[in-house]
């Protein structure tokens, strides 16, 4: 209670000053008489008891000044120095603008880069208790899939006899055809075992999710729509709950609508969740692969503990079916790492790119205010002889340091937010599908506390740097020196010192720049196999209700390829199931027949292509032939194999004309190997060239496929009368994915991923190459206007201007030279960090080290050569009689 009145007390002699001071002299005077009167009383005389009590009492003024800090006036002083600071970066324009957008350049990069990093690595998935989740998959000892599907059958089983998830549901990914009134879509959807939002820990918006036994063979078609569908296609009713929406023919009933926040990465942004009912097909075998599972651990059981179960599991399937189930184990993740596992590396590239800008960023603002400190020295100087204290001096260089860093600050903030927007947008909208966390990075909580941390690093390293030069013990010397050979050679040591750094962090960067764009350059001229030129592509997909037989489906597609081949400009049409440049999966295991068999899953990629599918492509035929459209249902089945198959499989000797067993090894169609094309790449263009099978489309027809055409002229101009055409045929058929082949390629993961890490880390390598070159610049120019005497001296002397040429670039290239081998070491240090993010390029490529150097080297000398031509053009009495 005693501190708390003593607060008011304060509080209310702040505001009233004039009465304090008024009182406080009364208080002074008072008691001055009362010590004269006692002086008088011991015998002095009025006019020497008053003198002396004076003198007893000493100067009222320093007793005011000592009274008012004591009851608490230092918000004033601070509001002194606050004001002082600002003027002094006012009669400092070019600094304070140079230091202010230098920080802004170096604090937005980082923070921009830190809310991605935080929406993706350190936000939590938005499920109940999320670090319990794990994603379950199988893997195999020979596949080439380390996280390859489960089969309906083995998830069964892997849930029934586990004893470490409290829960375990399955879900795949699956399409639907959806009549609306602009014409008939592909919507994305996906299907779910009944407990799958439970194992979440999601609860629905409206209405509910699935009952047990909703997922069962025969029950009830249902439905739970995502939040953008019910606003989109719905228009966010609630009244929705029991009405009917036809999927594919089928009519579901919606019972319930997710939250808006709900998310779930490996399904993408599935419109209509369905339950997982077992169809007839693919889901009746164990052999068929096409689900994975979602499991929530028990308490208590670690991730490990977890693995080592599922294998055992895992191990006694295989013997009991040991034909389908040969060599296959179990694989497990946490769900977070599935979802941004992809993303990390490129985000903590380019995390520790920005903190390298960011330090170059701050080194140079030091540098600035070390050479702003010099400068004032004697002002410091002065104002120390005068009576500063040596704290209320640091206070000013504290407060100088804070309006400089919240100027910095606030413009960096508006910066990143304004980056955060732009690099939001540019990810294009099928990568933005798998990447829906990125849709929460914004300036939360955790991004400005890291902002503020930021600021306050900054604060202390610009507080402390004006310090370090200006010993305030030492107020004679500054007011007797004239600094500028003391100023010229402290900033030769210091600056130099500090250039250096920023060289080597800026070499840092542009090494790995262009480490990152020469992988992306190999990545997107590798060997596709064929000519993407003049191609272009989209995907069909007609109703069951009128194309699910095979043969309706075979004649929707030969009525396709008849109707767009006299279309203007297209020259052959193809049809696929997969298109190239996809990714590897879809594979089956194959079965030689010549030699014994061991129950060995030789696993391959499985294409359905049409006759002119490899002619299309402009494909190159290796031995054999290609398809014909004489490959009927009713001839011999036929495949073709490309060359990594053979060399894998038949090294040594030709292929065709041997035969080959695919799927159930009991029942498996036999079929004859008529041909061997060069390796087409078919997965990513980073990833490895499979061994992959081809077979008739006609032999195997499906009523959803992709189409090719090549062109005679600009393929995307032809892509819209493609569409007109098979409209034509049926107004029901859906059609999407409407690209050019070579627009496929470069927007493929692997090339989107490289593309945006190069672009990404070359910004922050050509900012710090701007920097680190400003940075050299401000060293030279100020060490030749320190050094005019010196200069002038020469030229009197007889020096020529080659001569100053040559001393001051010989200054700067000393510091470059230290500065790129510097970098060059520590390059190869952390260059091996991104190893995983290269293709074709070795993390220590020396070409790329020489020609980094060499334009950190060309950049270093034309920021020289500015101020060397300045001193060579020193006029030596100016400059001796200015001294």
């Amino acid at each position: 209670m005693e501190s708390l009145l003593k607060f008011f007390r304060k509080l209310w002699l702040f505001i009233r000053r004039e009465r304090f001071n008024r009182d406080l002299s009364e208080e002074i005077a008072f008691h001055r008489e009362q010590a004269a009167q006692r002086l008088q009383e011991a015998g002095m005389s009025e006019d020497s008891a008053h003198y002396a009590a004076a003198r007893q009492f000493g100067n009222e003024a320093r007793v005011k000044e000592k009274s008012s800090e004591m009851v608490g006036f230092q918000f004033e002083t601070a509001l002194q120095d606050f004001r002082y600071a600002v003027r002094q970066l006012r009669k400092s324009p070019g600094f304070a603008f140079v230091a202010i957008l230098v920080l802004a350049l170096g604090t937005s990069a980082s923070i921009a880069i830190f809310a991605f990093v935080d929406a993706t690595l350190i936000k939590p998935l938005p499920y109940a208790n999320p670090t319990r989740l794990v994603d379950v998959a199988e893997s195999h000892a020979l596949a080439l899939i380390p996280r390859s599907n489960l089969s309906l059958l083995d998830y069964l089983d892997w849930k029934r006899l586990n004893t470490v998830f409290s829960s375990m549901d399955a879900h795949t990914g699956s399409g639907a055809l959806l009549r609306t009134k602009s014409g008939t879509e592909v919507v994305l959807g996906s299907r779910v075992t009944a407990g799958f939002f439970e194992t979440l820990g999601v609860q629905p918006l409206l209405g509910r999710t699935f009952h047990p036994g909703e997922d069962a063979t025969g029950a009830p078609a249902v439905v739970v729509l995502s939040y953008s569908t019910w606003q989109k296609r719905f228009g966010g009713r609630s009244d929705v709950i029991g009405e009917t929406v036809s999927l594919s023919d089928v009519p579901n009933t919606i019972i319930g609508v997710l939250p808006r926040k709900f998310e779930f990465a490996p399904e993408g942004q599935a419109e209509f969740w369905s339950a997982l009912q077992p169809g007839p097909g693919c889901e009746s075998r164990r052999s068929c692969h096409n689900l994975y599972a979602v499991a929530r651990l028990k308490d208590g059981v670690s991730l490990e503990s977890a693995l080592a179960e599922m294998k055992v599991i895992a191990s006694d399937l295989e013997k009991q079916f040991p034909d389908s189930n040969r060599g296959q184990s179990a694989s497990l993740q946490p769900l977070s790492e599935l979802i941004v596992g992809d993303v990390r590396p490129i985000l903590l590239v380019l995390l520790a790119a920005a903190v390298v800008l960011l330090l170059i960023a701050s080194v140079n603002v030091a540098s600035l205010l070390l050479v702003r400190s010099e400068s004032r020295k004697r002002e410091v100087a002065v104002r120390g002889a005068l009576g500063a204290s040596r704290v209320r001096l640091i206070r000013q260089f504290v407060t100088e340091a804070l309006v400089l860093v919240t100027g910095g600050s606030t413009l960096g903030l508006a910066v990143a937010y304004v980056s955060m927007q732009l690099l939001t947008r540019l990810i294009p909208p099928d990568k933005a599908i798998r990447m829906p966390y990125l849709q929460g990075a914004g300036l939360n909580l955790r991004v400005l506390i890291f902002a503020a941390a930021i600021a306050l690093l900054s604060v202390l390293l610009f507080s402390i740097t004006p310090m370090l030069r200006l010993p305030l013990s030492e107020i004679r010397d500054g007011l007797s020196e004239a600094g500028r050979g003391a100023a010229g050679t402290v900033w030769r040591r210091l600056g130099s010192n500090l250039v250096v750094v920023e060289l080597t962090l800026a070499m840092m960067l542009l090494v790995s720049a262009g480490l990152l764009g020469k992988s992306l350059y190999r990545l997107l001229h590798v060997d596709l196999g064929f000519e993407p030129d003049h191609v272009a592509t989209l995907r069909v997909a007609g109703p069951d209700a009128n194309y699910g037989k095979p043969e309706q489906a075979l004649a929707l597609a030969r009525r396709v390829v008849e109707r767009l081949t006299p279309v203007p400009g297209v020259r052959s049409v193809a049809l696929a199931t997969i298109l190239p440049v996809n990714s590897n999966g879809n594979t089956v295991w194959l079965r030689f027949l010549d030699r014994p068999f061991n129950g060995e899953h030789n696993d391959v990629n499985q294409r359905i292509v049409s006759s002119e599918y490899f002619t299309t492509l402009r494909a190159q035929l290796l031995r054999g032939r290609y398809f014909t459209e004489a490959d009927e249902a009713n001839k011999p089945s036929v495949i073709v194999i490309n060359e990594a198959l053979a060399n894998k499989y038949f090294p040594g000797e030709d292929p065709v004309g041997k035969k080959v067993v695919y799927q159930s090894f009991a029942t498996g169609i036999i079929r004859e190997i008529v041909g061997v094309v060069k390796n087409i790449r078919e997965g990513d263009l980073d990833s490895e060239l499979w061994p992959s099978i081809y077979l008739p489309f006609n032999q195997n027809p499906n009523s959803g496929f992709a189409v090719l055409v090549r062109t005679s002229q600009d393929e995307g101009s032809v892509l819209p009368a493609v569409s007109g055409a098979i409209h034509e045929i049926d107004p029901e058929i859906a059609i999407r994915d409407e690209a050019t082949m070579n627009g496929r390629i470069n927007a493929s993961q692997s090339a989107y991923l490289h593309r945006s890490a190069a672009v990404l880390v070359g910004g922050f390598a050509a900012m710090a190459l701007l920097l680190g070159v400003i940075g050299l610049y401000g060293v030279v120019a100020y060490s030749v206007s320190q050094r005019t005497r010196e200069i002038g001296v020469r030229m009197a002397l007889g020096a020529e201007r080659r001569s100053v040429y040559q001393l001051i670039l010989k200054e700067a290239g000393w510091l470059t030279i230290l500065g790129i081998n510097a970098g060059v070491v520590f390059s190869l240090m952390t260059t091996s960090l991104i190893r995983k993010l290269l293709f074709g390029v070795r993390s220590w490529d020396v070409p790329t080290l020489f020609a980094v150097a060499a334009v950190l080297g060309v950049a270093a000398l034309a920021a020289s050569f500015l101020p060397a031509r300045r001193a060579a053009s020193v006029n030596p009495i100016e400059a001796l009689r200015t001294e």
